[in-house]
């Protein structure tokens, strides 16, 4: 059998983690082939090596049957390989065409011909039903949109072996499907692509072949119609994971978060939160669902300290919080676990332990007299490193930075629910994680509830929405349009009520 692309016998090592230890990939030409791991089992590393980011420390690389070294990215295109990563690489406020050509520029003379650009952008745009418009502006259109720039940017430079990382980590479930369609299209053209995923619905539904990792080493490649979801769960965390959470019902007691009649302006100046008013109680999780984009983000910024509010109050515990400084919400029993964990999550240029105890450095036990006190604030990482499987080459001391995504997002989890605050705003908990990670962090926030603990959870899987939340209230258009006990509702009718298409009295 002939392989487009073959790693055999790969090794990487970084500081104190082998990512990738003697691994070897086999990939069929016009085909989708997944790449399943835990968070750190090294499915990034070893894509980054086939894009040319990372040298291996030994091993061979095959494209279409000759060995080949990839010493950086510009030789990674000249043999066709293309990669999206899971943090996009887009100039925001340049247009698509100027962001697709950027480094290829077509010249008139000793001008940019960007007109023949957009031409090109709009042509390959067609030919694979991306529907982009070349001269919006990245800052303007949503991160599907973006998405497919990342895309047409690798089709424009002649890609035929395409790598996407976490590609629908940042997706509305509609976006998901479109992007399996793209892929599928793709293929049909001649194209192969690599499918970098914790998501095994994702996989059953459009991989052919999936290869798991687990911490560094090979655990099998299998053709996906004869693995089940429950076969590649326990390849991928090397046990039985449940996908359902066990939960008791639960006791609501008095409210802890009241949101009365608020309003929110989004970032184009106009209300995304339109007098939106919501209760959640002592010892429950109240979700809120929504398509990405209706006000879900511009609600959670204005609870959190991180928006102003136009109008309407927020009480926490009776106490009016409206306008008080995040530090002040934090103090008064507020806990956040942020949507975007490098804009509101970490500190990236701090080490971990550093950013484990971003909220409280200056209480004891971590500081005395105004002087850290290290030795507690390593104890502190060394503790929750553990208790959440945070997997970091240098313990304590790794940079933030430089953990894998799925890592960061775990040790944000980490450090909030060890907190075990009052009223706990989770936004986008389990994004970029693997099943064994979602099934602990699930457990946690259910366990926190049972504590007394009020929990607000906004998500756009609504899996998640479904199986943690004891009532659910929809938001669309920056109004909640429904509020429904989670066990008497299902996933047909939240969308109808998500789309706009029906609205219930609340």
């Amino acid at each position: 059998m002939s392989y487009i692309i073959e790693m055999l016998h790969i090794v990487k090592t970084f500081p104190g983690i082998r990512a990738n230890d003697d691994v070897t990939l086999q990939v069929e030409e016009g085909s989708i082939h997944a790449l399943l791991g835990e968070n750190g089992a090294g499915k990034s590393t070893l894509m980054s090596i086939l894009f040319g980011l990372y040298q291996p420390d030994s091993g061979v690389i095959k494209v279409r049957g000759k060995e080949v070294k990839i010493t950086d990215p510009n030789a990674a295109n000249d043999l066709g390989i293309g990669m999206v990563h899971q943090h996009f690489k887009l100039v925001h406020n340049f247009t698509v065409a100027e962001n697709i050509v950027l480094g290829l520029e077509p010249r008139r003379g000793p001008l940019i011909d960007i007109a023949s650009a957009e031409k090109r952008v709009a042509e390959i745009s067609k030919r694979y039903g991306l529907e982009v418009d070349p001269k919006a502006k990245i800052e303007d259109i949503t991160v599907g949109m973006q998405q497919r720039v990342e895309i047409l940017k690798m089709l424009y430079r002649n890609a035929d072996i395409l790598i996407f990382d976490e590609p629908t980590a940042v997706l509305t479930p509609q976006e998901i499907n479109e992007l399996m369609e793209i892929m599928r299209r793709l293929t049909a053209e001649g194209k192969t692509v690599l499918l970098i995923t914790h998501k095994l619905k994702e996989i059953k539904a459009v991989a052919d072949v999936c290869t798991v990792l687990r911490r560094g080493r090979l655990v099998g490649t299998v053709p996906v119609k004869d693995a089940t979801e429950e076969k590649l769960a326990e390849m991928m965390v090397g046990r039985a994971v449940s996908f359902s959470v066990n939960k008791k019902p639960a006791i609501p007691g008095e409210v802890l978060l009241e949101i009365q009649d608020l309003k929110v302006k989004n970032s184009k100046g106009v209300l995304g939160v339109k007098g939106v008013s919501l209760k959640v109680r002592r010892g429950e999780i109240l979700g809120l669902c929504g398509i990405d984009g209706n006000g879900q983000t511009e609600l959670v910024y204005a609870l959190t300290g991180l928006a102003p509010v136009e109008g309407g109050k927020i009480l926490l515990d009776g106490k009016d919080i409206t306008h008080l400084p995040v530090k002040d919400r934090l103090e008064a029993g507020l806990g956040h676990i942020p949507e975007d964990r490098h804009r509101h999550g970490l500190v990236l240029d701090f080490r971990l332990d550093e950013n484990m105890v971003v909220h409280n450095f200056q209480k004891r036990p971590f500081s005395k007299f105004g002087v850290l006190d290290y030795g507690s604030i390593r104890s502190n990482a060394e503790r929750l490193i553990k208790e959440f499987d945070v997997r970091s080459g240098e313990g304590p001391a790794t940079p933030s930075r430089s953990l894998s995504g799925g890592n960061q997002q775990k040790a944000i989890v980490a450090r909030e629910i060890d907190r075990s605050p009052e009223v706990l705003i989770v936004a986008q908990p389990t994004r970029g994680l693997d099943v064994g990670a979602i099934e602990y962090i699930h457990q946690r926030i259910v366990e926190e509830r049972d504590k007394g603990k009020a929990i607000l959870l906004v998500s756009l899987e609504l899996d998640e929405i479904l199986d943690l939340s004891d009532r659910i209230a929809v938001i669309f258009n920056g109004e909640i349009v429904a509020e429904v006990d989670a066990a008497k509702t299902n996933e047909n009718e939240l969308g109808l009520y998500m789309a706009g298409s029906v609205k219930k009295a609340v």
